[in-house]
């Protein structure tokens, strides 16, 4: 569960070429696009360019509008991508084989964005223009980044905290989690949180340590925020575990479930990832 969790927002990052002009672009922006990554999904959408998404992966489940297909965006199948004669792919970079895929489909003059997951909301600010020039929706897309970048610091703003308040942030019920320098942990660490994680930074070289249960007792978080409350996890499971019904999150009723997918996608949701967290400290002294 947690490797397939995490496939999306743990990946090497490869340099795209820069795009010209959104003006430029209009002239020949793809009118097929199979989308294989929820995040883009969301952002194509977003900036109006989602009437020219012909197929989606199985994953892509927001907005609801979105032409899901069968389409495995882990594991691309040229020949099936190749059926719906598109004129663009989005190709996660992440995706197994996903360099012979890209190359493949090359051989076969269909255009690739090749994807790679930010480490920052930068770099998802960053695929949004990008994206934007591609579709001949750079007006769209910019506007699109300017709403975020408002709600997003009127969030951060509202709710940072000035004193320290500690937080662990749960992927599975193994206790792997994410520090600060990952871009989930980024978002707390925007709200001045102390992630538990980061002590325990060194157990995983990509940012994803798989803590123990007298680490996260020991370190007796403030806040407990769940983003595996969709495979069954509950506050009331964790307090369940041997010597966690005593942590200050569990006591003070701060266990929290997480919105499903938002914490992992870097799309125009990201805004209410961050709600989701002002609103949640809001009450923690």
């Amino acid at each position: 569960m947690f490797k397939k969790y995490v496939f999306l927002i743990s990946v090497p990052i490869l340099v795209l070429p820069v795009f010209s002009s959104p003006t430029a672009q209009a002239s020949s922006s793809p009118h097929r696009i199979i989308c294989l990554s929820p995040s883009a999904t969301e952002d194509l959408f977003a900036i109006g360019a989602g009437s020219e998404v012909i197929a989606v992966d199985q994953l892509s489940n927001f907005p609801t509008s979105a032409p899901v297909s069968k389409l495995d965006a882990f594991s691309p199948n040229v020949e099936a991508i190749a059926s719906y004669k598109p004129d663009l792919v989005i190709l996660n970079s992440g995706a197994t084989k996903a360099e012979s895929v890209r190359l493949a489909l090359k051989k076969l003059k269909i255009k690739v964005y090749f994807e790679s997951a930010p480490n920052d909301i930068n770099g998802a600010y960053k695929e949004i223009t990008e994206l934007g020039s591609l579709t001949g929706k750079g007006l769209q897309a910019q506007g699109l980044i300017r709403k975020m970048k408002s709600s997003i610091k009127k969030s951060v703003e509202s709710a940072r905290k000035k004193s320290t308040v500690s937080i662990y942030h749960e992927l599975d019920d193994t206790l792997y989690s994410v520090t600060s320098e990952t871009f989930i942990g980024r978002v707390y660490k925007d709200f001045n949180l102390l992630n538990i994680a980061d002590a325990a930074a060194k157990a995983d070289s990509y940012g994803y340590p798989q803590l123990t249960p007298e680490y996260v007792v020991q370190s007796n978080p403030e806040i407990i925020y769940l983003a595996d409350a969709q495979y069954g996890t509950s506050a009331s499971s964790v307090a369940k575990r041997p010597g966690w019904s005593s942590l200050k999150a569990v006591t003070n009723n701060h266990v929290l479930s997480l919105p499903e997918d938002i914490p992992s996608r870097w799309g125009p949701r990201l805004v209410d990832f961050y709600q989701f967290v002002a609103k949640s400290i809001a009450s923690v002294n």
